[in-house]
């Protein structure tokens, strides 16, 4: 029930949901002018602040530079990969696909063939009332890094796991069950700030290694260009600026969520 609630209970705060929940209340109350026009003016507002460049981007920036890239990467006992970055083999997908959080493997891959660590830990398991197939995305991950060259023998599976505090638990038990004690943690640079703090409440020593960043220092410099042309594409909202707010929205739900929950 609670994996459940956890991703139902946020539809209603996200940008979107929020929207539409306010014009409803909106119509409901036509009768009073005041209060309609309150709703529509706030979804108004949500919109327009959700859905422009700078707004989206300075959340995003909040949470992706908390852990930016080494010039020299340590080495450790064994590398955690966190799932969310691949698509399963359904029809009419000929084979296991990658999405835009695919960047885990790719970078994983990369610094198992550096020599960073031995042991690749692939964390992910099915939701039941999600998912539709048997194989979960430690599979589906399994297949995508045999591709990129890593060796079947360097990698182990962690099937259990419904969301990222379990993917902590289920992880660290393999790994401490195999005496492995340090770990480097590669996931999205989103997602890291409330992946460690797991990774690290389980006892674990933990090297983030963080991938798969939106925001770069190119484009955050860009931001702020004097030209008119760059300030109306930034101000006015967008798909992509309200999908990044969504996203950064609900990192900050899961580490208050888990906080209250003790896991960190």
């Amino acid at each position: 029930m609670f994996i459940f609630l956890s991703k139902f209970l946020p539809l209603f705060v996200y940008p979107t949901g929020l929207i539409a929940l306010l014009l409803i209340l909106g119509l409901v109350f036509r009768r009073r002018t005041k209060l309609s026009m309150l709703f529509f003016l706030c979804s108004l507002i949500i919109l327009f602040l959700a859905g422009n460049r700078w707004f989206s981007y300075a959340l995003a920036r909040s949470l992706e530079w908390q852990y930016l890239p080494s010039a020299s990467p340590d080495t450790a006992e064994a590398m955690v990969v966190l799932g969310g970055g691949t698509e399963s083999e359904l029809s009419p997908r000929q084979a296991v696909e990658v999405n835009s959080a695919g960047d885990r493997m790719i970078h994983a891959a990369d610094l198992y063939h550096k020599g960073a660590a031995p042991l690749v830990v692939l964390s992910g398991g099915n939701i039941d009332w999600m998912d539709s197939t048997e194989k979960s995305p430690a599979d589906d991950m399994r297949q995508i890094m045999l591709k990129l060259g890593v060796p079947d023998k360097a990698i182990l599976l962690q099937t259990r796991s419904q969301n990222t505090y379990e993917d902590a638990a289920f992880s660290a038990e393999l790994l401490k069950s195999k005496g492995i004690h340090r770990i480097i943690l590669v996931t999205s640079a989103m997602h890291m700030p409330r992946a460690v703090m797991l990774f690290q409440k389980q006892g674990l020593e933990v090297i983030p290694s963080s991938t798969d960043f939106t925001i770069t220092e190119d484009g955050w410099q860009r931001l702020f260009s004097p030209n008119i042309e760059t300030i109306l594409t930034n101000i006015l909202p967008n798909s992509s600026s309200l999908g990044l707010t969504t996203s950064v929205m609900k990192e900050y739900i899961g580490l208050v969520t888990y906080q209250m929950q003790g896991w960190f």
